[in-house]
């Protein structure tokens, strides 16, 4: 049943991760990086849909695994989702990362690349998008029913995935990068989706009673970027319509799917 349901968190987390290349593969057909404007309205996209997914696609998933395994609910879901955001807010101190647009590095000091340093921050927000897709797939596997669920969940995550990939490798474009070079760190990004997604399955696949605390750890995660980095971001430095409304518009749409397809 393992490699079951190894495979299907491979597929899943292998879209998400293709549309992140995807976007990323944006460095070849426009040379201009994203307007101020436009950055606003895929952060609070994205924003929105992390937030509903974590709802919809792990929180209440928890609760329910929770109950059937017939012991107290408040306290897999509650502590997952605490060590979830500790989990993000270590690795936010620790991995020296510059997100696109600032010119001061957070996580320890590094000698890196701010090529490097921008990929890395990225690649922050892609790890809990990996142990959801990850995690509703392995669930998928075992139960059959619930597939349309972790499709729906893996759309949501591509839809905001793309533009993230094109967020990554435009401005290093426009900073003078290679379009070869712009395109491989936009892509390398996303890779760490089918590695975490993977990890976490074998985690817990190996140990099923721990599957409520896992969810609910993705779910911490995710809502610790949102809250840390996203939403802040969406703004960028001032009170903005177009971030509200789009995190209202990634929250309705992955809403909608998880609706229509779970």
């Amino acid at each position: 049943m393992l490699e079951k349901e190894l495979l299907y968190a491979a597929l899943g987390t292998g879209f998400t991760c293709l549309a992140t290349v995807l976007g990323a593969a944006t460095v070849f057909f426009f040379r201009r990086d994203l307007s101020s404007a436009v950055q606003r309205v895929f952060l609070g996209f994205a924003a929105g849909v992390m937030i509903a997914a974590s709802v919809w696609s792990l929180l209440i998933p928890a609760m329910e695994m929770a109950e059937e395994q017939g012991g107290n609910v408040l306290l897999p879901v509650g502590g997952g989702f605490i060590l979830g955001g500790l989990f993000l807010m270590a690795l936010d101190g620790l991995l020296p990362h510059l997100h696109p647009g600032s010119d001061h590095p957070e996580g320890l000091p590094a000698k890196l690349r701010r090529t490097t340093m921008v990929v890395l921050a990225v690649t922050l927000h892609n790890i809990p998008e990996g142990m959801a897709v990850g995690l509703s797939f392995a669930i998928a596997a075992q139960e059959g029913g619930a597939l349309a669920g972790a499709v729906a969940l893996a759309l949501g995550m591509a839809l905001q995935n793309f533009p993230e990939g094109a967020a990554v490798s435009l401005p290093m474009r426009s900073q003078g990068v290679s379009r070869g070079r712009s395109f491989l760190c936009g892509a390398a990004s996303g890779v760490v989706e089918p590695i975490f997604g993977l990890l976490t399955v074998l985690v817990a696949g190996s140990v099923t009673p721990i599957m409520p605390w896992i969810l609910s750890f993705a779910a911490g995660a995710m809502i610790y970027v949102v809250v840390e980095e996203l939403i802040p971001e969406a703004h960028l430095g001032e009170h903005s319509h177009t971030g509200t409304v789009s995190v209202m518009t990634g929250f309705l749409v992955m809403m909608l799917l998880d609706v229509m397809l779970g």
